[in-house]
């Protein structure tokens, strides 16, 4: 009878505190709320040593923290939730301690696909952040069946930074932007008139599947000294064929084969019907170099892992540490930082409403900020 009573008491002391927490949510919804929470989980280890806890009690308390976080965030009306859960750093650490931390981190991202779990529950999509690769194939695997899983979830969304840094995503959106403007103007192949004849460029000569450029003297030098890459000397040696119709110091462009050859014919009817409009070949060239530039920002932003989401609007790290910790450089410029002094598994309601009110007090400087980039 007493254990009845105990429950009943704590279901009557739970209820209190979600009413509670309605009305407080209700009142900081008059202002503007965050879009988008970021958080640094800082302090599990710090934790379980100050309470005298087992190896790996501090990552489970963390998790609690987590749950009780997200469940705030949607209570707010937060749409995005992204956590720093293993930095690629993190591989560096005694080889034992990582693998308890992938074990436990398997365990976790199973536990989100049970219908109880509170993805389910709140209609929440995953996804996983970071260079999965580096990941073990069980957790790998358990990963992407979590992000299948919950894939039509369009209530709110958790993005987990796993095998992640921000230096590495980057360079991997750097890369890819390059892969792809590669891709568009690799289909145009370059030869060379020699004394009439032109040389075509073979298959098997292309470097790392770009196919090489053949220039003349005077285009030799210029390259050199510009030290352009690939995809800038592409469109410019482009333009300086079209200049000349096809064929000017030694240069003639053509496409390829298939489609390309329709879409080199539409190109040419455009610059024909240009420069009948009054616009030089000259203006041309230097219109064409500029509309060809190597990689824009635009491109980058494409390729980063976290294009799947905005720009954060609060970057939390607890324990007091005011660091970023190569985590989200790209996206947290115009962001606002907060560090509060607990350690990540005493992170609890008051700190999440107190960044919130930190937030709508400097709403409208930051919004000002945003507007003059």
């Amino acid at each position: 009878m007493g254990k009845h009573s105990s429950s009943r008491v704590s279901e009557l002391f739970g209820n209190l505190g979600s009413f509670i927490r309605a009305c407080i949510f209700r009142v900081l919804s008059m202002g503007p709320i965050p879009n988008h929470f970021a958080f640094i989980m800082d302090g599990n280890r710090r934790y379980a040593k100050k309470e005298n806890m087992k190896k790996g009690a501090g990552h489970r308390a963390g998790f609690l923290a987590l749950i009780s976080i997200l469940k705030y965030c949607y209570e707010l009306g937060v749409k995005y939730v992204t956590i720093y859960a293993f930095s690629i750093d993190n591989f560096k650490r005694n080889p034992d301690e990582v693998k308890d931390l992938m074990d436990l981190m398997l365990e976790k991202i199973e536990e989100l696909l049970r219908d109880e779990s509170i993805v389910n529950q709140y209609g929440i999509r995953v996804y996983f952040i970071g260079n999965l690769k580096l990941l073990s194939e069980p957790v790998r695997i358990a990963a992407e069946k979590v992000m299948r899983a919950t894939a039509k979830n369009t209530n709110c969304t958790l993005l987990i930074c796993i095998a992640y840094t921000s230096r590495d995503e980057i360079v991997h959106a750097v890369q890819g932007s390059c892969k792809n403007k590669r891709e568009d103007i690799q289909p145009l192949s370059f030869c060379k008139a020699n004394n009439g004849d032109i040389e075509e460029v073979e298959d098997d000569k292309k470097v790392h599947g770009v196919i090489p450029f053949v220039f003349s003297e005077s285009q030799k030098d210029e390259a050199g000294e510009s030290q352009a890459t690939i995809a800038s000397v592409t469109c410019s040696c482009l333009a300086r064929g079209v200049e000349g119709g096809g064929n000017k110091n030694g240069m003639v462009v053509r496409a390829v084969r298939g489609s390309y050859e329709d879409k080199w014919d539409n190109y040419q009817a455009v610059m024909e019907n240009r420069t009948g409009s009054g616009v030089t070949p000259s203006e041309e060239n230097k219109n064409m170099q500029g509309e060809c530039s190597i990689v824009k920002l635009v491109d980058i932003e494409k390729q980063m892992y976290m294009a799947v989401a905005p720009e954060p609007d609060i970057l939390i790290r607890s324990s007091g540490e005011s660091r970023l910790s190569n985590f989200l450089l790209w996206q947290s410029s115009e962001c606002l930082l907060y560090s509060p002094d607990a350690l990540w598994p005493e992170i609890g309601l008051w700190h999440l409403l107190w960044a919130v009110l930190n937030f709508q007090r400097n709403h409208s400087y930051l919004e000002r900020k945003k507007h003059q980039l």
